[in-house]
């Protein structure tokens, strides 16, 4: 997606192999979107890029569900950690 390799290549230094950095630097970019921005971006996404979006975001919602249910007692997920700006 050319969105995802515009932000990498605008944050490509500030990567390593923490993954906190990339969720920072994506909730920090989110924020300052309204829906009608994500809603652009993703009418941009071929079908294969909605798929996976999709795909990811049911996974995390469905281990959520497991985590709150005692299932996953050592999950956590990286968008729900506090943010630090």
């Amino acid at each position: 997606m050319r969105f995802v390799d515009d932000l990498y290549s605008l944050y490509r230094n500030q990567l390593d192999e923490d993954e906190e950095n990339a969720v920072s630097i994506v909730l920090s970019i989110l924020e300052e979107q309204s829906r009608e921005d994500i809603m652009q971006l993703i009418e941009e996404m071929d079908d294969e890029e909605v798929l996976q979006m999709m795909g990811v975001y049911l996974v995390e919602m469905l281990k959520l569900k497991m985590a709150q249910e005692g299932k996953l007692a050592e999950w956590e997920s990286a968008l729900s950690r506090p943010r630090y700006h």
